[in-house]
């Protein structure tokens, strides 16, 4: 079967990966309309998207031209705009309750046969389910930060999503570029099981003393060929989102996701990486560290 990718699709959540996923979809030539909460957020969604998308036109990664690809786009605080989407993506903050009431205005919004995907980063697909009608065509799609440079997505399969389901979330991710993996419904999956842990343990080291943040990020990046250092990841993730992470594993997977003092103690006085200009990094000079 030919790659296949929805005409309309819709995203809830305007933040840093909402508006990364939207514009991954508008510049393969998906309309898009992404709900945000309020006015100002409409606004600031709309500036995010169209930031990345002159990026992209400027780099020639998009074949249309800006002012084409924006009258495809549309930013609003009416779930009622979802009705005609193949294809919704929750992507608001890693809280259960928000999520849940997302999913739910989602569900009553889209028509039946569209599907619906999460973009959390480690809760349950299938728990996350239970919030909409027909969780069948319900299923994960983890992008990564950036969306627009990443190569990954993964698709998580919850206990009822039907595998003609993960079958076109695969081929959409193919659509988009990206490398699709399909994992089965775990906490974490296996991009954050993973990479929280290694996360966990870095910080760890920091706070026994066993070496400067600089050094354990070099030992990864240089020694295991990793991109980025996990301190560093962490800083770009935000602390305040890994601690939320690592709280949900650690209750689903037992105490050796349990986050170390540093973390929580770092979250409580506000430093949560790049987002606030300090974290494990200085980085208040711009986007690299001072």
């Amino acid at each position: 079967m030919e790659p296949e990718m929805p005409r309309h699709v819709g995203v809830v959540g305007g933040g840093r990966m909402g508006s990364g996923i939207a514009h991954a979809f508008l510049v393969c030539g998906s309309s898009m309309t992404l709900i945000e909460a309020d006015a100002a957020r409409v606004a600031a969604a709309r500036d995010g998207v169209m930031h990345a998308i002159r990026g992209s036109v400027a780099r020639g990664r998009a074949v249309e031209d800006e002012e084409t690809i924006a009258a495809r786009l549309t930013v609003v605080t009416d779930v009622a705009g979802l009705a005609g989407c193949g294809l919704v993506i929750e992507a608001v903050p890693e809280i259960g309750e928000v999520k849940h009431l997302a999913l739910q205005a989602i569900s009553a919004a889209v028509k039946p046969s569209a599907i619906i995907a999460s973009n959390t980063s480690s809760m349950s697909i299938s728990e996350l389910a239970g919030f909409v009608t027909s969780p069948e065509r319900v299923f994960g799609l983890h992008f990564f930060n950036p969306v627009p440079a990443s190569q990954l997505v993964e698709v998580v399969v919850g206990r009822e999503t039907l595998p003609a389901t993960v079958d076109r979330a695969r081929r959409i991710v193919e659509v988009l570029g990206k490398t699709a993996v399909t994992i089965n419904d775990s906490p974490g999956f296996a991009s954050s099981r993973l990479g929280v842990l290694l996360g966990l343990e870095a910080i760890r080291m920091v706070e026994e003393g066993v070496a400067t943040p600089e050094d354990i990020d070099a030992a990864m990046v240089l020694g295991y060929k990793h991109p980025i250092g996990p301190l560093k990841l962490t800083d770009l993730v935000g602390l305040d989102v890994r601690l939320g992470i690592a709280d949900y594993l650690a209750s689903r997977l037992g105490d050796r996701f349990a986050p170390p003092r540093l973390l929580r103690d770092k979250v409580a006085r506000g430093e949560l990486g790049r987002k606030t200009g300090h974290g494990f990094y200085d980085w208040s000079a711009g986007d690299g560290p001072a």
